[in-house]
């Protein structure tokens, strides 16, 4: 089987803003040895969650489908609106919005609550855990994982005689860039003073 990427180009990401443009991101897609792309497997798992929830497929969920996995990163219902919105200005943002709760509901998204309370979402599917660092002053979000913390949390769970399904960390406060500008703003208004 052979792979290549597929880069979404200038051309593709037209209209949008460059932050939305920058969340869009290279995947990978295979194709079977005669050339014919052959169907993401995250394309069935959502197609059989439809048919078992008893909902039809439209292009409208397929396109959301299609975006979201060719997204990196986080992203806001708004934002994965914004950039469907430019690629079919038909469909709605209340339908990105139940597509994305079908997306969850399925494996493939998983939500996370961002500083602002606005919930983001990110892959699901295939991605190993990771846990987030969030700056309330810019937004950033840094994903890491420790196995000491993976360890202390399963020590804690058994010395409660809890099980556990699924856990969210993330740690609230201000990056590194943040703090630079900050004591850059400090010494300015410092000097501003004398």
């Amino acid at each position: 089987m052979q792979t290549w990427p597929y880069v979404l180009n200038n051309e593709a990401t037209a209209g949008l803003n460059g932050q939305l443009a920058c969340m869009l991101r290279a995947c990978i897609i295979s194709s079977n040895p005669s050339g014919a792309l052959m169907e993401r497997e995250e394309k069935t798992i959502f197609q059989e969650h439809l048919k078992r929830a008893g909902l039809k497929r439209t292009t409208q969920r397929d396109l959301i489908l299609d975006v979201f996995l060719d997204t990196e990163g986080h992203v806001s219902s708004e934002d994965l609106y914004s950039i469907i919105k430019a690629k079919d200005p038909s469909v709605g943002f209340t339908t990105v919005y139940r597509t994305l709760k079908l997306l969850k509901e399925c494996g493939l998204a998983r939500e996370l609550e961002f500083h602002d309370g606005r919930m983001l979402y990110e892959h699901d599917y295939k991605h190993t855990h990771h846990d987030h660092l969030i700056c309330t002053e810019c937004g950033a979000l840094i994903e890491f994982y420790s196995e000491q913390i993976e360890r202390l949390q399963d020590e804690i769970a058994k010395r409660y005689k809890f099980k556990s399904f699924h856990h969210s960390h993330r740690i609230f406060g201000i990056c590194a860039d943040c703090q630079k500008a900050q004591k850059g703003d400090h010494r300015k208004a410092r000097a501003t003073s004398k």
